[in-house]
């Protein structure tokens, strides 16, 4: 493929930090929702980074923070790991504007007419926060087994 590979920011940790203060703070919740939630599946911890009404615009999992849980524990089955010292996902780019945070990752996908190579892309997670809670979530899914 002639395509320039997606490439991961060199610290991504620094990525999660901000000057301003209410920035740094959603930015930090945005951090632990990866690491501790998405990465560890430590979904017991969802309501310090997620609010009761969590809007969700993942066409697989219902509005609320009981709902998401529920998606990722019950319908997904995670089981939670050790939680990492460092995050392990691939972070490109990390946004953060008023009450939103967008963090872009490294998507490696197979190429579906030669299942021998892969190729990348960027995935996206946004989330509006509220009181430094995740009030609001948006990404790139579509529904899953059709």
């Amino acid at each position: 493929m002639a395509q320039e590979a997606v490439r991961a920011a060199a610290d991504p940790e620094a990525l999660f930090h901000s000057n301003d203060p209410a920035l740094d703070r959603n930015k930090q919740a945005a951090y632990h929702i990866v690491k501790d939630l998405l990465e560890a599946n430590h979904w017991e911890l969802a309501d310090r980074y997620l609010t009761e009404r969590y809007i969700q615009h993942n066409p697989n999992a219902a509005n609320g923070r009981a709902a998401v849980v529920s998606y990722f524990t019950d319908v997904r089955k995670v089981k939670p790991t050790p939680i990492p010292a460092k995050m392990q996902s691939k972070v490109v780019s990390v946004v953060a504007e008023n009450d939103l945070v967008t963090v872009a990752f490294v998507r490696e996908m197979k190429d579906e007419k030669d299942p021998g190579r892969s190729y990348t892309t960027t995935w996206f997670d946004m989330w509006r926060f509220v009181d430094g809670k995740a009030d609001e979530h948006w990404d790139g899914a579509t529904l899953m087994g059709r």
